[in-house]
């Protein structure tokens, strides 16, 4: 996201705070003294399944979202809090030994569910949360068109493009590269689209796919994954001043 900005000529201050397994009521409990600051923007997602516990249950990511919501709105009442609806993950859904409630179903059916629990999320803290990313629901449309792995863990999908990671269940640099450009849409309000455009020297506009071993054909079809998920929420893309 920071290399993006910077790709375009936009200055963000840009910082990260994760902890692995964890969901908002963790780093509320944990790492309040971090967080309760004065942002002028947020993004943030729960724990994959919902609820670790109680994979699929909706009610924790809810309530949590709301009090991350006023503590942030409380510092800064312009801030502006989207939330990242997660993707279905490969290893809760083709194992033997994969856990209900997801075990079985068809691939897309994690990210719809999660992406349902978001919107709920966000509907239930109002105005304080600015938006829902919709990670999830661009990674199952790559699924659907074709250019995106559907199952990991055979061979059908071997010309296609893996965005889950080794474990079947973090992403892979095509994912989170994916996540990025999401996130800079959503954020900046530009059109990912325009990182897969030259500069004024006639070289490619961002140099990150690059460095990630993405090839040009690979990273159009992420960022157009990207564009395609914001516009379906009704997003309209400002343009770049010259």
């Amino acid at each position: 996201f920071k290399e993006f900005t910077k790709e375009v000529g936009l200055d963000y201050d840009v910082s990260l705070e994760t902890v692995g397994g964890k969901g908002f009521d963790y780093h509320l409990a944990e790492k309040k003294a971090v967080l309760d600051k004065c942002w002028d923007v947020v993004v943030g997602h729960g724990f994959s399944t919902l609820d670790e516990p109680h994979p699929g249950d909706p009610a924790l990511l809810i309530s949590t979202t709301k009090q991350m919501a006023d503590m942030f709105a409380a510092r800064n009442p312009n801030v502006k809090f989207y939330l990242l609806a997660t993707w279905s993950r490969a290893d809760k859904v083709y194992p033997a030994d994969a856990p209900a409630p997801w075990k079985g179903t068809p691939i897309a059916q994690m990210g719809q569910d999660v992406a349902k629990a978001y919107d709920a999320a966000a509907k239930n803290a109002g105005s304080k949360v600015a938006g829902v990313i919709p990670m999830g629901t661009a990674w199952n449309n790559g699924i659907k068109e074709g250019s995106v792995d559907d199952n990991p863990y055979d061979d059908a999908g071997a010309s296609k493009m893996n965005l889950w990671a080794y474990d079947s269940y973090h992403a892979s640099s095509y994912g989170y590269y994916l996540e990025a450009a999401l996130d800079f849409g959503k954020v900046t309000g530009k059109d990912p689209m325009m990182l897969a455009g030259r500069d004024a020297n006639k070289r490619p506009m961002d140099h990150v796919a690059e460095d990630l071993g993405i090839s040009p054909k690979q990273q159009h079809t992420l960022l157009k994954l990207a564009h395609d998920a914001l516009s379906s929420q009704g997003q309209t893309f400002v343009a770049m001043n010259n």
